[in-house]
Parts: structure tokens; C-alpha cells; sequence
């Protein structure tokens, strides 16, 4: 019987291209680039198995009060623990890449490997619709994203004083850290001190200017060094090109006026991205006289387990 994967291909060169493709898969895996920026910022799991359809969690809160009773009492107030149940849908991510039948000979004639470009590529499509996934979602397949979760605050950022002009660039340091404080310190005074931020992520813009503008004229300490000495919460800035403006007009997300800004805890018990299937590759599939290796995932989005643990501030 006739091996139907490699039927236009003498002996050797079917195990030439059986030991490229294994040397191309051992390498595509970990190829991660910048500046997608979502599996810094966000923890991800992977725990949940490969073929689940859904993924399953619940959120519990502890309800009741206690008083002061008489000694023969037999009207206790109850305490107990009410439970909400919450079901993301698993989706697959696919895309493909291959290589002629006169692109094996000729490697193989060349003595040169196989180029590993293709596989990146693959790899890299993939990685950028986990990135919009995660910052955004996929409304049109029920994938829920980190930036459009509904329950998250937000707050716009206040003028600076002099205007209705609300951004960073217009602002003095002092009201930069003002807003920066602000927006870090919404979240513990909501939560009465449960929740405590320990991230800032910006847009590169307004990260690099907090990064390089000196908090006053008579010392070298930036806004972000002077932010971070001083605040009893963040012990990390980061920046995200995903939080801009042009960048959210882009994917569609209309909830927000400007760039933003966001606080929160990172913290794989608070929001992870869910990935049940990293990145995979089948086997080689031939099709005319082309060989074609299918690449898949399956995603869930970003679950928020503790919206309030979050808060994003507009127009900054």
C-alpha cells in the first residue's frame, strides 16, 4: 500500500522531509516576539484538558450578621455562602503552512534545511490573534477579552487645570502622580482594602514619558521612579501598545475615550488568559504538490475572576 502523506517522494527524500519537519516542529514552539504584549501582562492556564468544549468556574460570597442574643434566644441570624456559576466557551485557532514538492528537492539536492521562516509565520499569526483575544475578545465568537469585560471600573482622567485637556502631555508631574495615585487608590478604597493592585500598565507613549520626565527641576527622579518609591501598592510599570487609542479603535473597542490606562493585580487568581491547547502542529497533509502542516490552538479568552481588583482611567 502506497504511503498517501509522501506519495510524490522517492525514499529519501521522504526522510529528509520527515527529519526537517521535525527539526522545524522542536523549534517553533517557544518563538514568542514582541510587542504582543498579552502573556506578560496576563497569567496564562493551560490546566483546563484539551477537550473541553467549556470552561466552568464559580465566584462565592459570604453573606449574613451577627448580633448580640439573649441567653434563651431561638431567632439566630443566619450567616451562609451564595454562589454564582460562570461558562466560557472554548474556541480553535488554525492556520497552516507548507512547502512544494520543489522546494524539498531542492533543499534536499542544495544539502541545505528546509527554510524554519514558514513555521514562524505560522507561529506568529497565532500568537497575534491570542494577543487580540486577550486584550479584546471575539465578540462574534463569544471569547471574552480583558479590556471589554463590562464589570471592570473605569473613570476618565481629570483635566489638567488649565483646560478640558486630560492627557499626560498636557499635564505637570504633580498632576501625572496625581492621577496615577488616583487610579491605584480607587481600587483599595472600593474594596475597602480586599483588593490591592501590584501592576500599571500604559501605552508606550505615556510610559516613556513618565519613564524620562524628571519629577522637578531640582532632582533626577522621574515620575515613575517617584511613583513606585511612593506608592504602597505598585511594584511594577509596564507598558502595552494594546491599550492605545488607534489600537482599540482598530479592534473595535468603542467603550473608551483616548488612551488608558489600567491598575490591577496580577494574579492568576484574580484574571488569567485560558489556553487549553498551546500551540500545536499535525501531521503533514499532502494536497497536489504542495505539503501542508496544519497548526491549532484553543483558546477561552480572558477570564476576570475579580473585576474590582481593576481599574481603568480614559483619556490619558
Amino acid at each position: 500500500m502506497k504511503n498517501r502523506n509522501f506519495i510524490n517522494l522517492d525514499a529519501g527524500e521522504t526522510v529528509f522531509f520527515t527529519r526537517e519537519l521535525e527539526s522545524i516542529k522542536s523549534q517553533t514552539y517557544d518563538v514568542l516576539k514582541a510587542p504582543l504584549r498579552a502573556f506578560t501582562l496576563i497569567p496564562v492556564d493551560s490546566t483546563v484538558g484539551n477537550g473541553a468544549e467549556s470552561i466552568v468556574y464559580q465566584q462565592y460570597d459570604m453573606v449574613g450578621i451577627a448580633k448580640v442574643i439573649a441567653n434563651y434566644a431561638d431567632d439566630l441570624p443566619r450567616a451562609d455562602v451564595v454562589g454564582k456559576e460562570f461558562t466560557a466557551k472554548i474556541k480553535s485557532v488554525g492556520d497552516s503552512y507548507g512547502y512544494s514538492l520543489q522546494d524539498i528537492r531542492a533543499a534536499q539536492y542544495a544539502g541545505k534545511p528546509l527554510t524554519q521562516r514558514k513555521a514562524n509565520a505560522a507561529v506568529r499569526a497565532q500568537q497575534e490573534a491570542w494577543n487580540r483575544i486577550a486584550f479584546y475578545g471575539d465578540a462574534e465568537n463569544g471569547l471574552p477579552g480583558w479590556l471589554t469585560n463590562p464589570n471592570i471600573p473605569s473613570t476618565s482622567a481629570p483635566a489638567d487645570g488649565a483646560g478640558s485637556a486630560t492627557t499626560f502631555a498636557s499635564k505637570t508631574p504633580v498632576q501625572i502622580l496625581r492621577d496615577l495615585n488616583a487610579l491605584v487608590n480607587a481600587i483599595v478604597t472600593l474594596t475597602k482594602g480586599a483588593e490591592k493592585p501590584n501592576t500599571l500598565a500604559l501605552p508606550i507613549d505615556q510610559y516613556t514619558l513618565i519613564a524620562t520626565t524628571v519629577y522637578g527641576t531640582a532632582s533626577d527622579t522621574t515620575i515613575m521612579e517617584m511613583f513606585l518609591k511612593n506608592s504602597p501598592y505598585i511594584d511594577t510599570v509596564e507598558w502595552a501598545d494594546e491599550l492605545s487609542a488607534e489600537n482599540l479603535a482598530a479592534a473595535g473597542v468603542t467603550d473608551f475615550t483616548g488612551d488608558i490606562a489600567i491598575a490591577y493585580d496580577r494574579n492568576p487568581d484574580k484574571l488569567t488568559f485560558e489556553m487549553p491547547q498551546p500551540f500545536e502542529q499535525l501531521p503533514v497533509q499532502e494536497r497536489g504538490l504542495e505539503y501542508i502542516v496544519p497548526c491549532h490552538s484553543r483558546v477561552a479568552g480572558v477570564l476576570v475572576y475579580y473585576p474590582l481588583s481593576m481599574n481603568i482611567l480614559e483619556g490619558i
